[in-house]
């Protein structure tokens, strides 16, 4: 769809170079009925080089198209309003410049869910501490399987984790009947005072959709919308507080594996290669179950604090959830597993709803 766009937009910019022709005497344009003056003409190899730009920043800078773009329609407009009896046909493809154009002042623009994420990853990256160098003296109290798991992965002689960074991809459905739909994700996450900002960016039939998940301190909301403007999802509550928590248990266990040394955290050990544990920070306590493969890699991650939400966000009930983790591989000084799945084990019965692939991260963010 975007290059499809791209393409109709790039079109329609190289047509007003006809109006620049004709007012330069570059091209006789007999079907050009009016005559157009120089200052028009440069108005419309302006108009030209702006709707260009703006098929450009699509793909290289999407957060400027709508700036570029908007500027270039208006500007396009205005030409075909002083020559409408050559160029009022140019109005119907300016008319689709306004619907994208929209679309991404909505999108990007500053009330859109991206500038939200964004401005709440400034306010949290003004919160700054040093980081302790982790030890093996620090990996004694925890369960064998835990500190094997630890050292897999290299966090010994590391700095502790404050925040992260992450991007991934994947693919999302709601049930078990519905098609897949490809998701990109950023996520920024601080462990000094518990945040969590999840972006998320998909498409469904052609049609785009965003979502926003939220968690600062004691309080979380997952709101998603349908091509940025028409609300689908609205979750807040104690359930999706709660919810979150076990999200953010997870994304401690599986992403960012230092931070497994939290004082937050009270351990039980199970056997060698399984270990419980307990989460219990800004007033909620949640619980799960971690299992580890044979290597000592953590391949599982199970919950029965987390709660299913109803497709409008209004609904909750508590369904067993689980993360199998897969495929380890260097990320930096790390070694984590690249590829998971999340899975809700619904009465009945179990479905796979998300799958994901680890494309970066980095830790201790500065900006």
């Amino acid at each position: 769809m975007r290059a499809l766009f791209t393409a109709v937009l790039a079109l329609h910019a190289l047509l007003h170079l006809l109006g620049f022709a004709k007012g330069f005497g570059l091209a006789p344009l007999p079907q050009l009925t009016l005559p157009v003056s120089r200052a028009a003409a440069v108005g419309w190899l302006a108009a030209c080089a702006l709707l260009l730009g703006a098929a450009v920043s699509l793909w290289a800078q999407p957060r400027a198209f709508w700036i570029v773009g908007g500027a270039g329609l208006v500007l396009s407009q205005v030409l075909v309003c002083r020559a409408w009896a050559d160029a009022r046909f140019g109005t119907a493809l300016n008319v689709v410049v306004l619907l994208a154009v929209a679309h991404g002042f909505l999108s990007q623009g500053p009330w859109s869910f991206r500038a939200t994420y964004d401005r709440e990853v400034a306010a949290a990256l003004a919160r700054r501490a040093p980081q302790a160098t982790v030890t093996e003296a620090d990996l004694a109290p925890l369960p064998p399987p835990v500190q094997r798991y630890l050292r897999l992965v290299g966090v010994v002689g590391r700095p502790r984790v404050q925040s992260m960074r992450l991007r991934l991809h994947g693919a999302f459905r709601g049930g078990p009947a519905e098609a897949w739909m490809p998701i990109e994700v950023d996520q920024v996450s601080f462990f000094d005072r518990r945040t969590r900002l999840f972006h998320i960016r998909a498409s469904r039939a052609g049609v785009p959709l965003e979502a926003l998940h939220r968690m600062i301190g004691p309080t979380a909301t997952f709101t998603v919308k349908l091509a940025s403007l028409l609300p689908v999802t609205d979750a807040r509550g104690p359930e999706m507080d709660r919810t979150e928590a076990v999200t953010f248990l997870d994304d401690m266990a599986l992403l960012a594996p230092a931070t497994l040394l939290s004082p937050a955290l009270t351990w039980e050990p199970v056997d060698d290669r399984t270990a419980r544990v307990t989460y219990a920070e800004e007033g909620q306590t949640v619980r799960a179950e971690l299992s580890f493969d044979a290597e000592g890699r953590l391949s599982g991650f199970t919950s029965d604090d987390r709660a299913m939400a109803s497709p409008d966000g209004k609904r909750f009930r508590f369904v067993r959830w689980s993360t199998p983790w897969r495929d380890y591989r260097a990320y930096g000084p790390f070694r984590l597993g690249s590829r998971g799945e999340a899975v809700w084990h619904a009465p009945e019965g179990a479905f796979e709803y998300a799958r994901f692939e680890l494309d970066r991260v980095e830790y201790n963010i500065s900006g």
